[in-house]
Parts: C-alpha cells; structure tokens; sequence
C-alpha cells in the first residue's frame, strides 16, 4: 500500500517555457484543495540540494498565471547528476517531510527524477514543459503553443521587409533536435522551404525549390530552418552556400533566439499547464509514481517515464506533405 501523501515539492528544470508559472500555479492551489502542503523549490533540483524552498499557498501563486517564465526559477544541476548529489537533495527532502515530487519539464529533467525516484523510493510526477515539443506520449508540450505564435509573429515581419528588397531570408527557429516548431510555423507563416533533422532534404532539392520559386515570379522567400537541421553546418554558411550557387538571390539571415522562449502564455498553454499540474496532484494523492501526464485527442493521459525517455515523438508525415504542396 502506497504512503499517504501530506507534503508535495514542485520543481521547474531545463529551458524556461510560457506556461510554467501557470502549471506552478495548478499545483499549489490543487494542493490547497486537497489539503496538503506544498513546497517550491528555486533553481531546479539545484533547489533540492541546497535547501532552496519555501511553503506555498494559494496566495503565494496570484497574479502569476499571465507571466511567461518561471518564478521558482530554472537551472541544469551538474551536481545532481552525481550520486552525492541526489544523496544531499534526499536529506533535504527527508528533513522537511516531502513525500513526493512534481517536476515540470523535458526529458533531462525526468531522467533525473526517474534514477532519483528509484533511488530513494520518492514517488514523482513529470508535467512537459518545453516549447520544443520534443516529448515522447504528449502532443503538446507547456509553451509550445505560445512560441509558435512567437515565431510567426516574427515571421511575418521579416516578410515585410523580404517582399519590400526582394530579398530571400533563411529564419532559424530553436527546437533541438526535433522539428516541430520549424514545420508548424513554417506552414503556418507560408515559408517556401522548410528545413528540419527529420528530413534532411539535401542542398541540391533546396537550390532546385528557390530556382522553381523564382522562375514561378516570386521575387521573395523565406526559408525555415530549424536549429537541428543537418543540411548545413549552420544557417550562416547555408546562405553563403546559396548566394554562392543561386547570386541572383540577396540573401539574409535571421536567428530568433531566446525571444521564442518568453512572453505572455497564450491561453492554450495557460489551460494546458492547468490541466496537467492538476492531474498530476492528483496521481500523486493517488499513488502513482514515474509517469508523466501528457495530452492526446484534449484528453489528459499518463505515459511511463522509462518510455518518456527512452522514446521519441514523431513528426507529422502529412504536414510535411502539406508544406510541399502549399510551396508551389
């Protein structure tokens, strides 16, 4: 029979996402009607180790579900990667009486806490929390949704100024190595060409595209790239590589960076975040352990953290049907 639960810790780990604020939010006031006590922890498991915590309530979290970012803060802990490391962060734990763990985050957050749980026997809980979507058994992540309109809304102001020079743009957008982000926006924003890991389309079919999307009459494009994409060492020399090739084109380069990351949540992730903290105060109260709620067909689901980890998303075959047909 499973422990009864009385104390929860949240923790935010990895990149920051849009939407963490509001999950962090979901679990103490979830906490609160549940009646058990809940303790942040600053700085990731980095938290854990040192004794960075405070007690939250359903006041401490008012006024935060609008803010982008993450008030308990985010940080990659080397130390917790060490076996005296994650023997410090349980004392911690066992000192303040915090049952169970609720991690908000990606897949190296969830392998820390799956050895951690196995470890010590401390029932954990993963919520997603990226905007790359590179999650295995989730189809949307916290903050994906909020960086795709990022990007687009960036997007289509390049294109502005693309149209105005006749000018072609290589815009490189963040998501790892998973192209998620590149191949939504890309349709989304009408790009030309779409370039992600998944599918490495090679130089001579993207020379091909821009030759077909000049003799076609179009005097600018833009081209997404994602920042995984192996078809070039990067979008710098990718742009050399076509003015090299294609000189009739004026070629720029744009990297949007760390911009995808922040901003105000839209309201999909802002739900989402929601319904997955609540889920997960719930899993714990029910003694679940090492699984992480994920999303699929806007139902809330759990997936096992050993197939979280160890499996990998899928990119969507008939967008990328889509992108080729909508280029033309």
């Amino acid at each position: 029979m499973s422990k009864k639960i009385k104390r929860i810790g949240v923790i935010t780990s990895g990149g920051d996402a849009p939407g963490m604020n509001a999950a962090i939010r979901a679990v103490v006031r979830a906490c609160s009607y549940y009646h058990v006590s809940c303790y942040g922890f600053y700085n990731g498991y980095n938290g854990l180790i040192n004794g960075n915590f405070e007690e939250l309530d359903a006041r401490s979290v008012r006024n935060i579900i609008n803010l982008g970012g993450t008030f308990l803060k985010s940080a990659r802990s080397k130390e917790f990667r060490t076996k005296e490391g994650r023997e410090k962060a349980y004392k911690v734990l066992k000192k303040e009486q915090v049952d169970g763990l609720i991690l908000i985050g990606g897949d190296g957050t969830f392998t820390g806490g799956q050895i951690f749980s196995r470890e010590y026997d401390i029932p954990v809980i993963g919520v997603p929390g990226t905007i790359d979507n590179d999650i295995y058994g989730t189809s949307h992540t916290i903050g994906y949704d909020t960086a795709l309109n990022t990007v687009v809304e960036a997007i289509d102001k390049i294109r502005d100024t693309a149209s105005s020079h006749d000018r072609l743009f290589f815009i490189e957008v963040m998501g790892r190595d998973a192209g998620f982000i590149a191949l939504n926006t890309g349709i989304g924003a009408g790009a030309e060409e779409i370039l992600i890991p998944e599918e490495n389309l090679g130089l001579d079919r993207l020379l091909d595209s821009l030759e077909k999307s000049r003799r076609s009459g179009k005097n600018s494009s833009i081209v997404i790239v994602s920042e995984g994409d192996k078809i070039g060492k990067n979008v710098f020399q990718l742009a050399d590589y076509v003015k090299e090739n294609l000189p009739y084109y004026d070629a720029k380069v744009t990297v949007l960076g760390h911009i995808q990351r922040g901003g105000i949540p839209s309201c999909f992730d802002r739900v989402l975040a929601s319904r997955m903290s609540v889920k997960a105060v719930e899993l714990l109260l029910d003694g679940q352990k090492n699984v992480m709620v994920g999303l699929k067909d806007d139902d809330i689901i759990t997936c096992p953290l050993d197939d979280v980890i160890h499996e990998k998303p899928k990119i969507n075959k008939d967008l990328l049907r889509i992108s080729e047909i909508l280029s033309t």
